[in-house]
C-alpha cells in the first residue's frame, strides 16, 4: 500500500471460527502499520487485497477465505456506516488482545 510500512507482526494463532460457522479455523495475526492513508481509503486497500486473493462477500458472518480488519487505528475513532474504529468487537476478542499486547512495544 503507498504510503504505508510494516513496523511490526504478531505471531500466527489459530482460533475456532465465531459464532458457530460451519468452516475450518482460522488462522488470526495482527500487524501494526505506520500509514499516511486515512482510514477510509485504507479499508478500501483492505478491500482491495481481500478481492484479488478471491473473497467473496456473500453474506454477513458467512465463511470467508481471508477478512483484513482496521482494529485500531492510533487513538483515532470513526463511526460510519461501515466503518468503526476501534473495531467494535476489540473488547470481545481475547486473541486480538493478546495479539495488542504483544505489538505493544513496537508503538512509538
Amino acid at each position: 500500500m503507498p504510503g504505508t510500512v510494516l513496523r511490526a507482526a504478531s505471531a500466527i494463532e489459530e482460533t475456532a471460527p465465531l459464532a458457530g460457522m460451519e468452516q475450518p479455523p482460522y488462522l488470526n495475526q495482527m500487524v501494526l502499520l505506520a500509514t499516511s492513508l486515512e482510514p477510509r481509503v485504507l479499508l478500501e486497500a483492505c478491500r482491495a487485497i481481500e478481492q484479488r486473493e478471491g473473497r467473496e462477500r456473500a453474506e454477513r458472518w458467512g465463511p470467508r477465505t481471508l477478512d483484513l480488519d482496521i482494529v485500531r487505528f492510533g487513538e483515532r475513532r470513526v463511526e460510519e456506516r461501515d466503518l468503526i474504529i476501534p473495531h467494535p468487537e476489540l473488547p470481545n476478542r481475547d486473541f486480538w488482545q493478546r495479539e495488542l499486547a504483544e505489538l505493544r512495544p513496537h508503538e512509538r
